[in-house]
């Protein structure tokens, strides 16, 4: 499976652009951008007159873009993988990617070793054609107990999650 850094780039390109963008509006303010008179106007005269008309649109907008700030730092912290409990196990995840090699479409299968008592999440994502009984039952009976011995002990107790895709 692979790690999908479309994510980290967009994040690194739109908040690049954002912050020229908030640089620029802070020199344009305060009157230090060289060939610019410090009270040029930044917007046309009609549109500042709406706007001073309106003082709730100025809050409007503050309050849009805390919540595009929000969303976006939560965008952030996902993509690094804050939230997420445990440590990857490469051998495990390689172990049960192994076992479901003759399931048609899986899109994702991670193995986590969570906490000082060794406990695993096991996490598959499959396509809805996939029979999940059938999977399910070769999980129990085969792939995660092979897991278990591999990577820890055998009786630590073991979370699967199989998650089945429309």
């Amino acid at each position: 499976m692979r790690q999908y850094a479309g994510n980290r780039i967009g994040l690194a390109v739109v908040g690049g652009l954002l912050l020229l963008a908030g640089a620029y509006a802070w020199l344009r303010g305060r009157g230090k951008l060289p060939g610019l008179p410090p009270r040029s106007k930044v917007l046309p005269d009609r549109t500042a007159e709406a706007i001073a008309g309106q003082p709730w649109a100025l809050w409007l907008v503050a309050l849009v873009m805390m919540l595009l700030a929000l969303v976006t730092l939560r965008w952030l912290l996902i993509c690094l993988g804050w939230g997420r409990r445990g440590v990857r196990s490469g051998t495990g995840t390689a172990m049960l990617c192994v076992g479901l090699k003759d399931v048609e479409g899986l899109t994702g299968a991670v193995v986590r070793v969570v906490g000082d008592q060794a406990r695993l999440r096991v996490a598959v994502t499959c396509p809805s054609s996939a029979d999940v009984g059938a999977m399910a039952g070769k999980l129990d009976r085969d792939i995660v107990g092979r897991i278990r011995r591999e990577i820890c002990d055998d009786e630590i107790g073991t979370i699967v999650r199989l998650h089945v895709r429309r």
